[in-house]
This record gives structure tokens, C-alpha cells and sequence, in this order.
């Protein structure tokens, strides 16, 4: 077992999973809105495979897509964090920075702020020399916060190889960010 990280912002507080967290995330994951560049919504069993997923990869290794807290106002709003994806992709071998928020706390900065927080422990602490992220290519909100963190898309795309070939979905945008990148631009 790694040392457990957990990023904090003014606002919040990206934090290892508790069983607490799984109703809310099933809420999440059940959510058209919040799932709208997804395959699908998550059912419950679903969701909770998933988020037990999470918070082993933050046992396993300190790190991972954390729950988020928002500091004296709500105990989870969704998850930011950092991941090797599972598939394989052709950004492959990488890691990933990613979130989904429960649609009440969208528009107010708070994705962007804790992909910061977990930006500065990527490269920070981890030393990682890049970081992706990626999205259908029709996600246009989820492409504006890569690019409020400073992340460039070059015009690298791929087909999801978990999506399917008629979905809309299928298509995605590669966004990057190196370390020298966010050490001149945001580090210390």
C-alpha cells in the first residue's frame, strides 16, 4: 500500500472514497445529463463496481480519480483525478486526468480547480513528464477546462475502442500537458 495523497484547494478537498460516496455517485452515474459523453448511464451495481474500482487504485497506489468535497457545503460533487486507463488505447501507455461532476456544481470553476490540484500532483509529486486527457470529440465543455488548464490539442484523434462504431461518441480528442509545460506555466 502506497502513502495515501489527497489534494486540497481553497474550495475543496479531493479525498479517498468512503462508503458514503456510492449513493451519491450512483446519482452521478444515473445522471443523462452528467453521462451525456458517455455510452451510457451507469445502473447501481454498475456505479458501485466502478467507484470500489477507484478507491482500490487510490489504495494501491496513493492516487487515482478522487471523490471531491466541497469544503463545509457538500460531502461529494463528483471526481477528479488522475488514472491509467484500463483499454487499450492509442495514447497508451499514459496517464490520464479526468472528472465528472453531479450537474449542480457545474459553472462554477470547480473542475477546473481540482484537475489543478491534481495537475500539481502529477507533476509534482509523481514527476510524471506528461499527462493526456481525452473526450468525445462533441464534448466541447469538457475540452474547455483542458484548455483553462493549459493543455494542447494538436488535432490528434482516435476512436474509442470501447464505444461503439455507430455512436456519435466514437470519435475522441487527445488534449496534452508536459511537465515543463506546467512547471513554467503554474509550478513553483
Amino acid at each position: 500500500m502506497m502513502p495515501l495523497i489527497e489534494p486540497t484547494t481553497d474550495r475543496l478537498l479531493l479525498r479517498q472514497w468512503r462508503d458514503d460516496d456510492f449513493d451519491a455517485f450512483a446519482k452521478l452515474s444515473a445522471s443523462s445529463v452528467a453521462m451525456e459523453f458517455f455510452p451510457k448511464c451507469l445502473g447501481r451495481e454498475e456505479s458501485d463496481v466502478q467507484a470500489e474500482k477507484y478507491r482500490q487504485r487510490i489504495i494501491n497506489q496513493g492516487w487515482g480519480f478522487w471523490a471531491v468535497e466541497l469544503r463545509g457545503v457538500a460531502p461529494f460533487i463528483g471526481f477528479v483525478g488522475l488514472n491509467r486507463p484500463d483499454a487499450s488505447l492509442p495514447v497508451s501507455p499514459c496517464v490520464e486526468i479526468g472528472w465528472r461532476m453531479l450537474p449542480e456544481y457545474w459553472g462554477k470553476g470547480y473542475a477546473t480547480e481540482a484537475a489543478r490540484a491534481a495537475l500539481r500532483v502529477g507533476f509534482e509529486q509523481l514527476e510524471l513528464e506528461e499527462i493526456v486527457s481525452f473526450t468525445a470529440t462533441i464534448n466541447v465543455r469538457s475540452q474547455r477546462v483542458m484548455q483553462r488548464l493549459g493543455m494542447q490539442h494538436d488535432g490528434e484523434k482516435f476512436d474509442h475502442p470501447l464505444v461503439p462504431d455507430d455512436s456519435p461518441l466514437k470519435e475522441h480528442v487527445v488534449y496534452r500537458l508536459s511537465r515543463e509545460r506546467w512547471l513554467q506555466n503554474e509550478g513553483a
